[in-house]
């Protein structure tokens, strides 16, 4: 059994049906099929961004169910219809049964850091339609803190006159989002993550930033060398 955790989280360890690899690659793969394992037939999935992803649209393929899935990002939208997962536009659905998808930061208390792939504001969109959102990483991503970089999504409108408002900030070298948003990294200090969202949700020219409050999330599967790390978050 794993250690319990402070502030509102259950955590039990799940066995994987096969001895993996120890590794960060391998702790992704176990977490994501553990996921797929809880997503059941005729579902609504919501789908993530990023490299633990990566290993779940393979693994819900395999189970060749009957779903509706939505992507947060053209990349994964590409990929899972590649593998024969039906991806729709999140246009004509109000609600999710399920959303999936990394993060970057785990706090103990549930607060995520999201958004190194610069898809955060989509990918809380989904996590908030989901009836549960269920977060999938390696044992990389567990912290004490969170810390800097925070991401965001800004509107190009404005952007230095946001930049300033928002300092210390920095602009990534990247493409913009798939809504056509700039990336950039909030560098400032995180004491309080609840604090620093309301803060960044109030600034004019924020689109969204990748600070996941802990209300959002149902559950978070770690992969821990040769098992899965499950917390509930209450």
């Amino acid at each position: 059994m794993a250690s319990p955790v402070s502030t509102g989280l259950a955590t039990r360890a799940l066995p994987i049906g096969q001895t993996v690899r120890v590794g960060t690659d391998a702790e992704k793969r176990a977490a994501a099929e553990v996921a797929a394992g809880l997503v059941e037939d005729g579902m609504r999935v919501g789908l993530g961004t990023g490299s633990t992803v990566a290993y779940l649209l393979p693994a819900l393929a395999r189970r060749r169910l009957s779903l509706r899935c939505v992507a947060t990002s053209d990349r994964t939208a590409r990929a899972a219809a590649e593998l024969g997962l039906a991806v729709e536009p999140f246009d004509g659905l109000d609600r999710l049964d399920i959303a999936v998808d990394g993060a970057d930061q785990v706090a103990p208390d549930g607060w995520l850091v999201k958004g190194g792939g610069g898809a955060h504001t989509r990918e809380k969109i989904v996590a908030a339609a989901a009836d549960r959102f269920v977060v999938i990483v390696d044992s990389t991503k567990p912290v004490e803190v969170l810390r800097p970089p925070i991401p965001v999504e800004l509107l190009p409108f404005g952007l230095q006159a946001t930049l300033r408002r928002l300092a210390p900030v920095s602009l990534r070298d990247a493409p913009p989002s798939s809504d056509g948003g700039v990336i950039a990294d909030y560098t400032g200090p995180v004491a309080s993550p609840a604090r620093l969202s309301a803060l960044l949700s109030a600034t004019p020219g924020v689109v969204g930033h990748g600070l996941f409050d802990p209300s959002l999330v149902s559950d978070i599967l770690i992969g821990r060398g040769e098992k899965v790390e499950r917390r509930t978050v209450s």
